[in-house]
């Protein structure tokens, strides 16, 4: 049974690893969802807790590779972890009607709540398997609290919480055709559009050229605003582009253009890199075939 025991340990550990990974590179995406969902107030809130779990799954995962107190602790806490994540998965896609990617390997694995439940009633299974088959064991705090302390400061250190309530961007976290997105993370392009604008048009048909000329080009995301004139199928049938969007207000589009639209934005990892009111498209190619 020993092979048997290695698998199971293998199973556990990697999953473990790699969920913690997954939610790193894309660690925004999942303090979105939580306070879209209502579970937190705000993303610094978010921010804080999620990188602590995060902390906690990448040690049990250690743990499991290092064969080290698993039947006294690191399969018990495993348990209680995956029990919480599956209640908080049946909440938020049973009573919440969740269908969009939970979040629980980032974007690496997109899964609906469902499928994430499926998943770690799996995983519980395979850790009660495992958890029978080990002898009885010495306890040992040391080691599992020491690399559970150190993988939480890690994942602190290699992503710092980013407080992103003076981001003029943080309402817009969901766009059609692309879902939640995090404008705050990496580089993007966020154009300013009126449907009814011929300006705005021609921008968005270069633009949409343009994006499929460019090797490593940023995801490029819309709001549009409109006066009850052209719809959205109709903007993009004339200009040839399909690019994620999200409707404003009046209000916010003033704010947004200058004295005239449209305008582009250039944002990188929550701030305002550069934004161009004219000659967008050489602007924007010198800027990115540089970078």
């Amino acid at each position: 049974m020993k092979p048997f025991k290695i698998f199971l340990q293998l199973i556990l550990g990697l999953t473990f690893i790699f969920s913690a990974y997954s939610k790193i590179i894309s660690i925004g995406l999942t303090e979105i969802i939580l306070v879209d969902q209502g579970i937190f107030a705000d993303r610094l809130t978010a921010g804080y807790v999620v990188r602590i779990l995060i902390g906690i799954e990448f040690a049990l995962g250690l743990l499991f590779l290092f064969r080290v107190n698993l039947k006294k602790i690191v399969i018990p806490s495993t348990l209680i972890l995956l029990i919480f994540f599956t209640s908080y998965l049946i909440y938020t896609g049973f009573i919440l009607g969740e269908k969009e990617n939970c979040g629980c390997f980032g974007t690496v694995v997109e899964m609906s709540p469902v499928e994430s439940i499926i998943k770690n009633l799996v995983l519980i299974i395979l850790a009660i398997v495992l958890f029978k088959l080990i002898k009885e064991e010495k306890k040992n705090f040391i080691l599992p609290s020491v690399l559970t302390i150190a993988s939480v400061v890690l994942v602190f250190v290699v992503t710092p919480v980013k407080n992103v309530s003076d981001f003029k961007f943080e309402k817009y976290r969901s766009f059609v055709d692309a879902g939640r997105v995090d404008l705050a993370e990496g580089d993007k392009l966020l154009c300013i559009f009126s449907l009814d604008c011929e300006h705005c048009q021609l921008a968005a048909k270069e633009l949409w050229a343009l994006e499929n000329r460019i090797k490593g080009f940023p995801e490029t995301y819309v709001l549009f605003f409109s006066e009850d004139g052209i719809s959205v199928d109709s903007f993009k049938t004339i200009t040839g582009s399909n690019f994620p969007y999200h409707m404003i207000s009046s209000q916010d589009f003033f704010d947004f253009i200058g004295t005239t639209s449209p305008r582009i934005y250039w944002l990188k990892d929550g701030i305002v890199k550069k934004y161009w009111d004219e000659n967008f498209i050489r602007n924007i190619a010198l800027e990115f075939k540089r970078n």
